[in-house]
């Protein structure tokens, strides 16, 4: 099993709750790291990608990336994670309530590995993390950490 954090960049309190709630219900053990904006998140996988850390985190088996942040918003964290060549082939995930086609569309273009619409209900909510943990933590092959 994947014992790599996950990196939840989230502004909304209620949101993180409801992750840590359906993390904890679908018995995914990983640590749960969360920032609450967007260049908290960039300067998180800058310092886990720097092999000469004062203090080194570990790069997240994959990030789960809002697009409405403060400070710096989701595209524009993506863009600087697919341009950093130590960062390029992490896994990000976006996970948002936007449904609008130009925000799918410029995420896969910006390099997004998947776009996840987050469900109201926190059942359909929690088996949406379900399927994103059983895929993420288990099923798939990261690529080496290595540029």
């Amino acid at each position: 099993m994947n014992t790599k954090p996950i990196l939840l960049v989230e502004d909304s309190e209620d949101d993180v709750r409801l992750a840590r709630r359906a993390f904890r219900r679908n018995n995914i053990m990983n640590e749960l790291v969360v920032v609450g904006d967007g260049v908290s998140a960039l300067a998180y996988l800058r310092e886990a990608a720097e092999p000469n850390a004062e203090h080194p985190k570990t790069l997240p088996a994959v990030v789960l990336l809002d697009l409405k942040l403060p400070k710096m918003d989701g595209m524009e964290v993506l863009r600087q994670v697919r341009a950093d060549p130590r960062l390029r082939r992490q896994p990000v995930v976006i996970l948002t309530t936007s449904k609008e086609e130009q925000d799918i569309i410029k995420s896969y273009d910006l390099g997004a590995n998947s776009y996840i619409r987050k469900p109201v209900d926190f059942e359909q909510f929690c088996s949406a993390l379900n399927q994103l943990g059983l895929y993420w933590l288990i099923l798939n092959e990261a690529p080496p950490t290595k540029p």
